[in-house]
């Protein structure tokens, strides 16, 4: 049996392959709700990120923003970890 596939690891290859991710298409695409806990995560183990404020409206016409996360790299393979 081989290695379980975690959200983490998810969430990485689908900002590798999509120019990042938000939390709407974190559910929708993988089925994540909690975005930020597995950003959380994935930088306490050297992951980086960017993020990127949208700001756009709603279905009333009101004003919003959410956040788009990218991948920037991994701060152990700069340092040779």
């Amino acid at each position: 049996m081989g290695k379980k596939i975690t959200q983490r690891d998810r969430v990485l290859q689908y900002m590798r392959e999509n120019n990042g991710i938000t939390a709407y298409e974190a559910v929708i695409e993988i089925g994540c709700t909690q975005l930020s806990a597995r950003i959380c995560e994935l930088e306490r183990e050297g992951h980086t990120f960017s993020t990127e404020i949208i700001k756009t409206r709603n279905r009333y016409n009101e004003p919003c923003h959410f956040l788009r996360y990218r991948y920037t790299g991994n701060i152990n393979e700069v340092l040779g970890k």
